[in-house]
């Protein structure tokens, strides 16, 4: 807008002030207005992504009760740590057993006899080196060195599991070979064929006969209630089904227990985190969508129909019962309740005896394919989606914003042309006046100058 700071020089009106005010005048009703609508909506988008946010969180822990396991875990309870420890899954059979291990599964280690240095020379030939029934072999030359052989085993790409390294002790150095692998048919041997005896080098040096056991390859060995049971690894997974005991030491004199026991904690946790989750998203429900009738005020999504569609599809999978759940077919039967404020509680002593009369059936009521956990899953999922009622709602309400900025820019533009035209309008009428008034001056002064002329004082 072109500015003009000074009073018309015809009319003495301050054009300025004039125009300013007129123009906002007619602006401001028009700003304030979308203001208020743009506030509003900005609001309800903040208020949409609370409840969507909630809707979220609650989705999420819900989906993790869609697992049956989740729900029938066991407790598995080793007597002597130090000995053993032991895991179950939801397999495992309530019970108790008798463990006491003999013997623990150990991989095999030898060392060669004495070399001058890791750079003496070993001799040529072939070495067939052999981890249990798998072998690879080394080809050495009039040039291989102890530290060269070392190298040559780590970097098989056929080693099945040997590693070689190098001891410098007083008596010289030794080449150490270690399986990687536990077990009594996890032997290490070398077959060493020297093919040039004129060379003052034996390469039979490193064949298995001239190697010395540091630890011999061996099974483990445990007794089961007194039955005895050998495996060629530390892990016993098949042999109390649904347990695994990882055997830690070996104390033949020393007999431990297992405990395998129904994770009755467990089940009530999840019931409690449930009812938690879903009280936290009433509550949120409730805060958006409250109106307080003393100040007559409505919260953001009063009456919002989205709000009332979700929460009647929510308290409709509360309600409906599960088919072919065993026992249990509806949350009223394992002593959950909704009460006053629309929330959920638990009677405790009702969930505990369903529990102990029928463990699986607060998994079934909650994690089977038709269950609750699906039930609301598929709820959340068609309101959550990108796709769904919650996103395309916000795209809606943001769009409308977006047309807000149009508007204003809009009328920023009519106001700047309603402002020039204004300016031209009083700019002219300030021009007419100043040349009336010159007229004017200009025939008072030529009446002044007429002979006899006497103005109506009589003068």
């Amino acid at each position: 807008m072109t500015a003009i700071t000074s009073t018309g020089l015809g009319s003495g009106l301050d054009i300025e002030s004039l125009v300013s005010n007129l123009v906002s005048s007619e602006g401001q009703p028009v700003s304030a207005r979308l203001n208020k609508k743009e506030a509003k909506l900005q609001a309800t988008v903040s208020a949409l992504g609370s409840f969507k946010g909630a809707l979220s969180t609650f989705q999420s822990n819900v989906q993790g009760l869609k697992n049956l396991s989740a729900f029938q875990a066991r407790t598995a309870t080793s007597s002597n740590s130090d000995l053993f420890a032991v895991s179950a899954d939801n397999s495992a059979v309530s019970g108790s057993f008798s463990i006491k291990v003999d013997q623990l599964a150990q991989s095999a280690k030898m060392h060669s006899g004495n070399f001058t240095a890791d750079t003496a020379i070993v001799g040529a030939g072939t070495l067939a080196i052999s981890l249990g029934a798998s072998s690879f072999n080394i080809t050495t030359d009039g040039t291989t060195t102890l530290a060269g052989v070392r190298d040559a085993i780590n970097k098989a790409i056929d080693n099945p599991g040997i590693k070689a390294t190098i001891i410098k002790v007083d008596s010289g150095s030794q080449l150490i070979l270690t399986s990687d692998k536990v077990g009594a048919a996890n032997t290490i041997s070398i077959g060493a064929t020297d093919t040039d005896a004129l060379d003052g080098n034996d390469l039979t040096r490193l064949a298995t006969a001239n190697l010395t056991s540091i630890q011999t390859a061996t099974d483990a060995v445990i007794y089961v209630d007194g039955q005895k049971a050998t495996r060629d690894s530390n892990s016993f997974s098949d042999v109390i089904s649904g347990v695994t005991l990882t055997l830690k030491k070996a104390d033949p004199l020393t007999t431990g227990s297992v405990n395998i026991a129904l994770d009755k904690d467990s089940v009530k946790s999840k019931v409690n985190d449930f009812i938690k989750s879903y009280n936290s998203l009433a509550d949120t429900m409730s805060n958006l969508s409250s109106y307080n009738a003393t100040t007559k005020q409505a919260s953001l999504l009063f009456g919002d129909a989205t709000l009332r569609g979700v929460r009647s599809q929510l308290r409709q999978v509360l309600s409906n019962p599960v088919q072919g759940a065993s026992v249990a077919s509806t949350l009223a039967e394992i002593g959950i309740k909704t009460n006053k404020s629309g929330g959920l509680e638990l009677d405790s002593t009702k969930l505990d005896k369903v529990i102990a009369s029928n463990f699986e059936s607060v998994s079934q009521l909650f994690a089977s394919s038709d269950g609750l956990a699906a039930r609301f899953d598929n709820v959340l999922t068609s309101y959550l989606s990108s796709n769904g009622a919650l996103p395309s709602r916000v795209d809606g309400l943001n769009k409308q914003i977006s047309d807000i900025s149009d508007q204003r820019v809009k009328l920023g533009a009519r106001l700047s042309a309603l402002d020039a035209r204004y300016r031209k309008q009083f700019t002219a009428m300030d021009a007419l006046v100043g040349q009336l008034q010159a007229t004017g001056s200009y025939l008072t002064q030529q009446l002044d100058n007429l002979p006899g002329f006497t103005d109506k004082s009589g003068n």
